[in-house]
Parts: C-alpha cells; sequence; structure tokens
C-alpha cells in the first residue's frame, strides 16, 4: 500500500545508470543486492512507503527509498543488503512480497528507472520482475481474491489483473495516494486523493466522489462495511460504508501520515513522514511506536 508520491531529481540518475547498463542486462531476475559504496553512511529507510506483516512467521515489514525492512526491536533491518526504491507494496502470501518503484541507481537491476511490478517468494531476499517493467512505477498496490489492483505513477491510472500480475488490464485515471479495496466484492474500489475519497464499482474503469468524505491520504477496509483511514494530520477515522465518519485516534508522532496497512480488523500498521512506524490493536485508537529512524537520517 504505497503512498504520497514524492518527485525527486533521483530520477535523472536512474535514466543514466539505466542507460548505461541498457546494453548490459538482459535477465528479469532482480536478485542481485547491494550497489551501495560501503564507505558512504547508511542512509536508512529513506521517506516509507509501504508497510505489511509476513503470515510466515509474523514479522512486520517497511518498504522504502532505500530498501525494504524488516522491523524487529524497534530496528529496521535491510533485508539482503538492497537499497531499491520500493514504492508500492503488498504482501498476498507468506513470505510473499509484492513492489514496484525504482532500481537501486548502482544495482545490477537498473535496466530502466521503473520497475513495473516484482515479485519476491523469499521475504525480500530475492525479487524477479512480473510484468511492466520500463513502463510501470506503482506508488499502490492491493491484493483482493484473485484481483491485483495498482496505482501506476506514470499513467495516472489504475490497473488491475486477475493472473498475479503478469498482465494488466488499464483503467480509470484518476489522482491517486492510496487505494483500497472491499475484501468480498472486488469490483469496489476506493480511491484516497488528499482531498476526499472516490468510490468505484465497476472494478476501477470509472469513478465518483464520495459525498461528504473527508480530505484522507490512506484507507483500508480490514472487513466488509467498514473503512479505516488517515488524514495527513494523522487523525485515524472509521465509517460505515464509506458515510458518517468519525474520529477514534491519532498517530502519536506529529509527523505527516503517509501509510496505512489493516493487517486485520482491529491490528492496524501507519507511518509517517518522519519514517517512524506506529501499530494499533484496537482499530486506531491507540498507537504505539514500532520504530523510529536515527536522529539525522535522511527524508524524502
Amino acid at each position: 500500500m504505497t503512498r504520497l508520491p514524492r518527485r525527486r531529481p533521483r530520477a535523472l540518475i536512474l535514466l543514466a545508470a539505466a542507460g548505461l547498463l541498457l546494453a548490459a542486462c538482459s535477465a528479469t531476475d532482480t536478485t542481485a543486492g547491494a550497489g551501495q559504496d560501503s564507505a558512504v553512511p547508511d542512509p536508512g529507510t529513506g521517506h516509507l512507503h509501504g508497510l505489511g506483516v509476513d503470515p510466515a512467521d509474523g514479522a512486520v515489514y517497511a518498504a522504502g527509498h532505500h530498501g525494504v525492512f524488516r522491523l524487529d526491536g524497534g530496528e529496521a533491518l535491510r533485508v539482503a543488503d538492497r537499497y531499491q526504491d520500493t514504492m508500492g507494496f503488498t504482501v498476498p502470501g507468506p513470505s510473499t512480497f509484492l513492489a514496484g518503484g525504482h532500481p537501486a541507481p548502482a544495482g545490477p537491476e537498473a535496466r530502466s528507472p521503473h520497475l513495473g511490478l516484482i515479485r519476491s517468494t523469499d521475504a525480500g531476499r530475492t525479487w524477479q520482475t512480473l510484468s511492466a517493467e520500463g513502463e510501470a512505477d506503482f506508488h499502490s498496490l492491493v491484493q483482493a481474491g484473485k484481483v491485483l489492483y495498482g496505482f501506476d505513477s506514470q499513467s495516472g491510472r489504475v490497473w488491475a489483473g486477475t493472473d498475479g500480475g503478469r498482465s494488466w488490464d488499464k483503467r480509470a485515471k484518476v489522482e491517486a495516494f492510496d487505494l483500497a479495496v472491499h475484501p468480498d466484492s472486488t469490483e469496489t474500489v476506493w480511491v484516497a486523493n488528499g482531498t476526499g475519497l472516490q468510490r468505484s464499482t465497476d472494478g476501477g474503469r470509472t469513478f465518483r466522489p464520495v459525498p461528504s468524505a473527508p480530505a484522507v491520504v490512506a484507507v483500508e477496509e480490514p472487513h466488509p462495511g467498514r473503512l479505516v483511514a488517515l488524514t495527513a494530520d494523522g487523525r485515524t477515522l472509521t465509517a460505515e460504508g464509506d458515510r458518517r465518519w468519525t474520529q477514534v485516534g491519532r498517530l502519536p508522532g506529529g509527523g505527516e501520515a503517509t501509510v496505512l496497512t489493516a493487517v486485520s480488523a482491529r491490528r492496524l500498521l501507519a507511518a509517517d513522514n518522519t519514517d517512524a512506524v506506529y501499530e494499533s490493536a484496537d482499530g486506531g485508537r491507540t498507537w504505539s511506536a514500532l520504530h523510529r529512524p536515527t536522529t539525522g537520517q535522511e527524508h524524502h
């Protein structure tokens, strides 16, 4: 689930790296890691765009500009020494991650500035390209039953597929920070755009504004008929359907909220633009810190 897009000059670096490596690289395997000079201080997570829990062992993972991290004992441990810029991120099954974003500039997978859709089946240690390499920059990904939805920041469209992300149908063009899908009715899709909420009942082909919806930046439907969302100032809101919104809590850090993931109806994960990660065990009423970045860590 990934989120507030950040445009930055790094894209120029990625384009240059992709041009140099395009002739030399042809494999779709993105298993090699690193791409970071050992003499350069570790940049930390970078701005976080995705959170998830691996059902294989219950570990919490965070995806950011500088890799995918396992959160353990208050620390963010980079997986497999990889520095790829991981934007869209979701955990559809045990040890299985789906992601989009950009390769590390010096990494061997830097064939293109956009990763398309990549998949790991070993909890982020290795990755393989599934589709849309060089075309799509997925800033949000959500799996609902057999349907995978993604928001591609390059086309500005919602994409949908039913074969695990190997092929896509490009649907409505919308402004989106985050996507949510009804867990039972996968044709019902919500888009949070920071100014309100839009709903589709035809699988993302068309959207209409939800009347009187708050200005949310992240939204989830952890169980049918109940939405939970975050505003930029960190308020946690819930609604029956997408009406009658109620504030139930607030993130404690004071940063700008960016990410929300519902592990279950009551267990929520969230992050803000200080790259802190929070967890709630009561549906967003109270929150505790899982990870706070080291002082002076770079943010974007």
